[in-house]
């Protein structure tokens, strides 16, 4: 009899006939009637044939016992041959992962039947807030691309794709906040590659200049594009599955399960309806289908800096470079139109109202406002760390007017209003504290609304009209349940905004001041900074 080894993972130590081995892990099916039903919890097993050979030796003597039968346990190992359609509950959603398609067709049917499905069962994709926000539920609309095999994957068979996608999304801002959910920023689930780290784009430029290097010298082995951007598509605290462009599933050298070829998309929030979400899915097949004709290679990466979190907050800048992507798309000879994304930007730039006086149009539009994670703190149990939610950001967009005649005030304080190409077209977005939590930055600043816009003839020296906008309801009747349709939540919406405007009770001309802008956040007022008013 040999002597049991020192070590007890040794996988070349096998127990003679009739020893007691308790080194060795065996795996074990775990059966159990319970309420009239077999359970079987399956072990994980090598190969997908054992797997097969196994479920059928389970359902002949489920059918021999006349016994209804519920799987449990571990699913089979990865295989092409096996489509997997995967429901997981999550805090608040159901997450569905459905199985991959590979032609259009495919994709256009299992995405409508799943929304479908869905209706039938009484979900939705979509939910209002008390005060009647229209968002999405919460959940990602993660897409993910790759092959039916990993040497299938278009990624892996020309790893310049991915730095193509790379730098064109970098480059168009709009790709990352118009499809997105509310909690964006640095800290939020899928960040983009130039939040939060300075020198990101710096490391990126140089991880594709070694990619174009080793290409030029024959083919590329496929774990060398994981080495390359694995550490540079993360979020700030180092996490791989926490970042827009997710090459956690495309060939890691250290994870044999993982290498997959798969790239995920996560700054894709779901749509409230199925339309929606083919578009969505539409535009990234036109751009794969571009780069892989041809690459894109920009001589640089843009710097957008404090941009990001300024001008690409605003709706309607989103908008315009969303019409640029468009006419990419069709000088590439697709036939894409700006209007088939309209729904995207009315859903996520909502209108609060409009007032004309005049010959001055301004109207009101939600924007984009990043949320921070805050410090840790202690709790029962553990730490947490909370999330600032309490600023918000609106649009305030004006046609038909003459800076040199009139000056528009948020709270009295004159707007810092960029004009944008067309002549009498003005925009600027105006940050504000919505809401007082216990936890948030700067707690002792107070909430700013309602806020009041005042238009003010310089001419003449007083104002010739206005509007007010209440976070929440201006008589103080808060609801405490959710709106029960989108007919309740929009008159929620529209008594939050007040178009009347009494000229008698109108604030006096502000003679001594003028916009100041803030060089970083030139087209942002920023009510918690007081340092806009400048006497002259």
């Amino acid at each position: 009899m040999r002597p049991r080894p020192e070590n007890l993972r040794d996988p070349s130590a096998f127990p003679d006939q009739q020893e007691s081995a308790s080194w060795v892990i065996r795996t074990s099916l775990c059966v159990q009637p319970r309420d009239g039903n077999l359970f079987v919890f399956m072990p994980p097993v090598p190969s997908t044939e054992d797997y097969i050979d196994l479920l059928s030796a389970i359902e002949a003597t489920a059918r021999e016992m006349d016994l209804p039968i519920i799987l449990e346990g571990y699913v089979p190992p990865p295989d092409p041959r096996i489509e997997n359609l995967k429901v997981t509950p999550d805090p608040g959603v159901i997450e569905v992962n459905i199985h991959p398609s590979s032609s259009w067709s495919q994709l256009v049917e299992k995405t409508e039947f799943l929304y479908q499905a869905a209706h039938q069962s009484r979900l939705g994709a979509e939910k209002f807030n008390l005060d009647g926000t229209h968002t999405g539920t919460g959940g990602g609309n993660h897409v993910i691309i790759g092959g039916a095999t990993p040497k299938d994957s278009p990624l892996l068979r020309r790893p310049d794709l991915l730095s193509s996608l790379l730098c064109y999304w970098q480059q168009r801002p709009s790709l990352s906040y118009l499809f997105s959910g509310m909690f964006i920023g640095p800290t939020s689930q899928a960040p983009r590659i130039d939040e939060g780290r300075d020198d990101s784009l710096y490391e990126l430029e140089i991880a594709m200049r070694e990619l174009q290097r080793l290409q030029s010298q024959g083919p590329v082995m496929p774990w060398t594009v994981d080495r390359l951007f694995r550490n540079i598509l993360i979020d700030i605290t180092g996490n791989t599955h926490r970042a827009e462009f997710c090459i956690d599933k495309l060939f890691p050298p250290d994870s044999l399960s993982q290498r997959l070829g798969l790239l995920e998309f996560r700054a894709f929030e779901m749509p409230p309806h199925s339309r929606m979400s083919l578009v969505q899915q539409l535009l990234l097949r036109g751009l794969i289908n571009q780069f892989w004709d041809q690459p894109y290679k920009p001589d640089k990466l843009t710097r957008w800096d404090t941009q990001l979190h300024d001008k690409w907050m605003l709706p309607h800048f989103v908008a315009r470079d969303l019409e640029e992507v468009v006419e990419d798309l069709r000088t590439w000879g697709m036939g894409f139109e700006t209007e088939w994304f309209l729904p995207h930007l009315e859903f996520r730039f909502p209108q609060i109202g409009e007032v004309h006086y005049r010959d001055i149009g301004m109207e009101l539009r939600n924007a984009i406002e990043p949320w921070h994670v805050m410090g840790e703190e202690g709790a029962p149990g553990g730490t947490v760390r909370y999330v600032d939610s309490s600023v918000e950001r609106m649009q305030v967009k004006f046609t038909g007017l003459t800076p040199d005649r009139y000056l528009v005030t948020c709270q009295g304080i004159p707007l810092p209003l960029q004009n944008t190409g067309v002549e009498g077209e003005y925009v600027c977005g105006v940050r504000y504290r919505a809401w007082q939590p216990p936890r948030c930055l700067h707690p002792t600043i107070q909430v700013h609304a309602p806020l009041r816009y005042e238009i003010y003839d310089k001419w003449s020296g007083r104002s010739i009209g206005g509007c007010t906008y209440h976070v929440e309801h201006p008589g103080g009747r808060n609801s405490a349940t959710f709106p029960i349709n989108a007919l309740e939540a929009e008159s929620r919406r529209a008594s939050r905004f007040n178009s009347w405007f009494d000229p008698a009770h109108a604030s006096p001309y502000p003679v001594k001041a003028h916009p100041e802008i803030t060089p970083d956040f030139p087209y942002t007022l920023d009510l918690r900074n007081p340092r806009r008013l400048r006497m002259i």
